[in-house]
């Protein structure tokens, strides 16, 4: 076996080291430095005080290889080093020590922090071509992108490694056990990134560890790739931790889908700048629909559950947009500085709006005016009522009954067209990319891990990352206030949060004033003593 491999750590594990760069991953067993469990708690390591240390002071969170329960497993020569389309490449592979840092801004004196393995291909890979036995699964709801990654991974594992058994399971998890698998080739996938959707069809829930490792022993399957969102990622983690128990030659890697990106480390999910160019086409029909009414106001809903990036971005990408409501920035209807106030200045002074709305955003307000109960999808999401259509029937009611004051308004619901549409150029070179990525990882033998581009660079990243937590719009961030000028709105805050935020701010300035004048008083000592 390959000594760069049998150095590798496993399980997750954050290392920390504190040699130079060049140091780190060869010697990764034997560098003396403190391993530390990311499988205890929250799934997340404690890191505490080793991030303390010298200026190349780092961790390396590693995903786990299949050699750290099979450690007999042979390796083998990668075919790409004999491939006429990387002749012309000076560097075949990565090298055993490239990591990729998760946060780029530091200061001088900081830590070099969390780095993740770097993707691509290896010099020494763990499975034979003729011996790969690979399937695809989606999951979740439909993303533009979906198609090209599933031809992707066909035509990356036949041309790239010669890989010909590749199949394709019907309809999510549940499909490993109940429904039938689709024989996958380069010819069959040829033209199905022109498609919107999944040619595997898909669905929410149905996921048992057990069944599906059961299939997936029983069909003699060795790769395991899985499109899909958080809720399918905490599937795939667990699809690899009991074919790890069982001991299995079998590797998982995750493809992460979100159209809401909303998914955290990574920069953002495929498929989300298809979904926001989409988004224009129903922005410039509700600017028209406005425009051309005598105060005309243009409601578009777009998708955003618990996040509102799909929302900002449309609105900085329009220009059109006078109003954007996100889940993560509160708002309030009536009384000074409320929404209603807002669009009646804005129409009066411009003679129409715009407004777009996510549609998890005002789901609090709603739940004051409508008994609703706390219901899930199958995949354990919250199921929201529609916020387009019960804020189109707050502005109407308040303009008509308290305002006295005639409005047209237009609702435009664009959800499913957005989803379901085929990916732009931008999202079909990412896909291509997370493809190629999840390939390389597979056949060189590391497993549980999902990809995507961290800091524009692409790794190899734990399943426990991934499905910690959910990326939010945060509103005291820059971009959130790009959008704030771009529009002219206001913040919406309620009067009692603007009290609350500004004895935050006098407490802040007494601190810093206290400072100052400990500060001063200690350097007046000084100069007295000097």
């Amino acid at each position: 076996m390959d000594s760069s491999f049998s150095s590798f750590s496993s399980s997750s594990t954050s290392v920390d080291f504190s040699a130079p760069a060049s140091d780190h991953l060869p010697s990764f067993r034997n560098c003396g430095s403190s391993l530390m469990d990311c499988n205890g708690g929250n799934g997340r390591d404690a890191l505490g005080d080793s991030l303390t240390g010298g200026d190349y002071h780092y961790v390396l969170e590693d995903v786990p290889h299949l050699t750290d329960y099979l450690p007999d497993l042979p390796a083998n020569l990668n075919p790409l080093q004999d491939h006429p389309a990387y002749s012309a490449v000076k560097q075949y592979f990565v090298n055993v020590d490239d990591a990729v840092a998760q946060n780029v801004v530091v200061h001088n004196n900081s830590p070099r922090g969390t780095h993740f393995r770097r993707a691509g291909p290896r010099q020494k890979v763990f499975f034979e071509s003729d011996e790969v036995h690979a399937c695809i699964v989606t999951c979740g709801g439909l993303c533009p992108g979906l198609n090209t990654v599933i031809r992707e991974i066909v035509c990356g594992l036949y041309h790239m490694y010669g890989v010909h058994k590749v199949v394709g399971i019907e309809g999510g998890y549940r499909g490993f056990y109940a429904r039938n698998t689709i024989p996958l080739t380069p010819k069959s996938v040829n033209n199905i990134h022109k498609r919107g959707g999944t040619i595997l069809g898909t669905s929410r829930g149905g996921h048992n560890t057990t069944k599906i490792v059961d299939s997936i022993q029983h069909r003699g399957i060795n790769q395991v790739y899985i499109l899909g969102g958080d809720g399918t990622q905490k599937g795939a983690a667990a699809i690899f931790e009991e074919i790890r128990r069982r001991g299995l030659k079998v590797a998982v890697a995750g493809i992460p889908k979100t159209i809401d990106n909303d998914i955290p480390v990574i920069d953002k999910s495929f498929g989300f700048d298809t979904a926001v160019e989409e988004a224009q086409r129903a922005i410039s029909a509700a600017h028209v629909e406005s425009e051309s009414n005598e105060n005309g106001i243009g409601l578009v809903k777009l998708m955003g559950r618990n996040s509102g990036f799909i929302a900002m971005y449309a609105t900085l990408a329009s220009r059109d947009v006078d109003c954007c409501l996100i889940p993560e920035s509160p708002f309030y209807l009536e009384g000074e500085g409320g929404l209603f106030e807002y669009i009646e200045h804005c129409i009066k002074e411009h003679g129409h709006m715009v407004i777009v709305i996510a549609e998890g955003a005002g789901q609090e307000l709603m739940s004051e005016s409508i008994h609703k109960l706390d219901q899930q999808d199958a995949s354990g999401n919250k199921l929201h009522q529609d916020v387009g259509l019960w804020i189109s029937q707050q502005i109407k009611d308040y303009f008509k009954e308290k305002r006295k004051m005639v409005i047209n308004l237009k609702y435009i619901d664009p959800t499913y067209m957005i989803r379901a549409v085929p990916s732009i150029a931008s999202d079909n070179i990412f896909c291509t990319l997370l493809a190629q990525s999840a390939i390389h990882g597979a056949m060189a033998g590391y497993t549980g891990f999902t990809v995507g581009p961290v800091n524009g660079r692409h790794a190899y990243i734990p399943f426990h990352r991934i499905i910690e937590r959910q990326n939010k719009v945060v509103i005291t961030d820059r971009m959130w206030a790009r959008l704030l000028s771009s529009t002219n709105q206001p913040s919406f805050l309620h009067p009692k949060h603007v009290s609350d935020e500004q004895n935050d701010k006098n407490l802040s300035v007494q601190l810093v004033s206290s400072f100052r004048k400990e500060n001063h008083v200690e350097e007046n000592n000084v100069k007295k003593l000097k």
